[in-house]
C-alpha cells in the first residue's frame, strides 16, 4: 500500500483497535492462477499473532490457499472532502479514510476444538453483552452438522501496514474547517472521520 510518511500509522495498539472495530474484512489470495477475494468477519488473537475465520465450504478459495501469502484489508471510516470547505479556491476534492493491510501465511484449521473456540470467540465478539444466545448452549450434534459446511482457517500475521489519511498534509486551520463541515452532518462516516481528525490534531497542540 502506498503510504506517504504523514499518513502512516505505527501505533500498534491503535492498529489493533481498528482491526477489532472494523473486523469485516476482505481476504485476497490467488485462486486458479487469478486474484480472488472473499468478504468475511475475522477475529484477532494478539497473543498468537493470528487472525481466525472461516469460509463457506462451497467457496472454492480455500482449496488452494493453504500456505499462500495472503492480503487482508480492513477498511475503516471514509468520506469525501469538498474543496468548497477550504479558505482558498486553489484546491481539489479528496477523500479521507483509514485502511489497514495485513499480510500473513494461510493455514487451514481442522482441530475441532480450535474450530469451535474460534467460532465461539466470534459469536461473543458480535453478540450484545445482554444477549441470551450462547454457542455453548446449542446442541452439539447441530453444531457438528453446521461445521461440515465451513472450512476454518487462521492467518499467521507477518506484516501490517496502516494508513490514516486525515488531511494531515493541510494547514491546521484548514483541517479545523473540514472538521466543522463534517460534524455538521448525520452521516456516520463523516462524524467518525471528524472525530479521528480532532484526535490527531490534539497531538500537535
Amino acid at each position: 500500500m502506498y503510504i506517504p510518511k504523514h499518513f502512516q500509522v505505527t501505533d500498534e495498539e491503535l492498529i489493533y483497535d481498528f482491526i477489532e472495530k472494523y473486523s469485516f474484512a476482505t481476504l485476497f489470495s490467488q485462486h486458479n492462477g487469478e486474484p480472488y477475494a472473499t468478504h468475511l468477519p475475522l477475529t484477532l488473537n494478539k497473543s498468537e499473532n493470528v487472525l481466525y475465520g472461516h469460509f463457506a465450504r462451497q467457496n472454492e478459495q480455500w482449496k488452494d490457499i493453504e500456505n499462500q501469502k495472503v492480503l487482508v484489508v480492513f477498511q475503516g471510516p471514509h468520506c469525501y472532502i469538498s474543496p468548497s470547505w477550504y479558505e482558498t479556491s486553489k484546491a481539489v476534492p479528496t477523500w479521507n479514510y483509514v485502511s489497514i493491510h495485513l499480510y500473513g501465511k494461510m493455514e487451514i484449521v481442522e482441530n475441532p476444538n480450535i474450530v469451535f473456540n474460534s467460532l465461539d470467540d466470534m459469536v461473543n465478539k458480535y453478540e450484545r453483552a445482554d444477549s441470551s444466545y450462547n454457542l455453548k448452549d446449542v446442541d452439539s450434534k447441530f453444531i457438528e452438522g453446521m461445521n461440515k459446511g465451513i472450512v476454518a482457517f487462521k492467518v499467521n500475521i507477518t506484516k501490517i501496514e496502516a494508513k490514516a489519511k486525515l488531511s494531515q498534509n493541510h494547514p491546521v486551520e484548514r483541517q479545523e474547517l473540514v472538521i466543522k463541515h463534517l460534524e455538521n452532518t448525520s452521516d456516520q462516516h463523516n462524524l467518525q472521520i471528524a472525530s479521528l481528525m480532532k484526535k490527531n490534531l490534539k497531538k500537535y497542540k
